[in-house]
């Protein structure tokens, strides 16, 4: 399989070093960065080319690139006959979305949407214990993930909304798809309600943000998404709480004292988003990739299909209507 990899950030830095792991080709690299995309071209014995030659030399090509290009790059990929793996979020609308999905099928090719959540092995602990009826009927969902407010030396698309979809699409998104994926174990059917606060929508002029988004499910099921860019530099958590009838199940990406400080200071800096600490057990990217390798050379199904997110995508959107308007969005 010959992999082609466009944008070398983090999560395409990240994205070579697992098809490598999982036995892949890598064949070209793309990036705006080219002193840079040299340089991970030596490292994976691989050429640095244009679109038109990638798409010449490759099977699949991997989008890591800001999410206003995903639309554009998708078609071209699948236009020229390759599969495509993109980073999340699918698209900032559903309009560039569907597009996304239904050039992939007129092409004849398969769509990835890289929700890595769903192969952090505590996360599907718990989805597979849901779906066991382990805790009984699911009654509350609470998940939370928050990080520093996303650094880059220069242009720092994360801050600018109408590009990165702010907290709530580039971040939050992971958290929506997860409630879907709960729900869906659990048979609570589908959102009906969202409402959505946040410290921005109080006060434009500050930088740093957190989101607290409401989702009701039409069996009755309620789910609280916490999102933030507003820790310190180097910390991040993620943790959820799934209550049932019959049980809780509960993790937490730290098992620290209940109280800690970290105090931020004028000196602290660091460039890109807030990563998950990966020192311990399997690295879920690594997983993530191999799983669409092995998906695509033996024709079977992704674990997560582009129509899921799509549907995150939709609960993004309507938390973002609920935070621009103040108001309930009824699904």
């Amino acid at each position: 399989m010959r992999v082609g990899v466009i944008g070398l950030g983090l999560m395409g830095t990240v994205h070579l070093a697992a098809w490598q792991a999982a036995g892949a080709t890598i064949t070209a690299v793309l990036d705006n960065k080219i002193d840079h995309a040299a340089t991970l071209a030596a490292q994976y014995n691989c050429a640095v080319c244009t679109r038109e030659e990638m798409l010449e030399r490759v099977d699949v090509v991997d989008i890591c690139v800001p999410t206003p290009q995903h639309l554009e790059l998708t078609i071209a990929a699948a236009t020229a006959g390759k599969h495509v793996v993109c980073e999340k979020p699918i698209a900032l609308t559903i309009k560039d979305a569907q597009a996304m999905l239904d050039s992939c099928q007129a092409a004849n090719v398969r769509l990835f949407i890289a929700h890595v959540v769903r192969f952090f092995p505590q996360y599907q602990t718990a989805a597979a214990s849901i779906a066991r009826g382990e805790i009984g009927s699911l009654g509350t969902m609470r998940f939370k993930r928050a990080g520093q407010l996303p650094a880059q030396l220069t242009d720092n698309w994360f801050l600018d909304e109408k590009r990165s979809g702010g907290v709530v699409l580039d971040l939050m998104i992971h958290d929506f798809d997860t409630a879907l994926w709960y729900a869906q174990n659990a048979k609570a059917g589908t959102v009906t309600r969202v409402f959505a606060r946040s410290t921005r929508a109080i006060n434009a002029d500050i930088k740093s943000d957190v989101v607290i988004v409401t989702l009701r499910f039409e069996s009755g099921v309620i789910a609280h998404l916490e999102g933030a860019w507003a820790y310190p530099a180097g910390i991040f958590r993620t943790g959820f709480d799934i209550a049932g009838s019959a049980g809780v199940l509960e993790w937490r990406s730290d098992d620290n004292p209940a109280v800690m400080s970290f105090l931020a200071t004028a000196s602290e800096a660091s460039a890109g988003v807030g990563m998950p600490d990966l020192s311990a057990g399997a690295d879920p990217y690594h997983s993530q990739i191999a799983h669409v390798k092995n998906a695509l050379e033996t024709d079977t199904p992704f674990a997560v299909t582009a129509n899921d997110a799509m549907k995150a995508l939709k609960l993004a959107l309507a938390a973002r209507e609920s935070l621009q308007t103040g108001l309930v969005v009824n699904l």
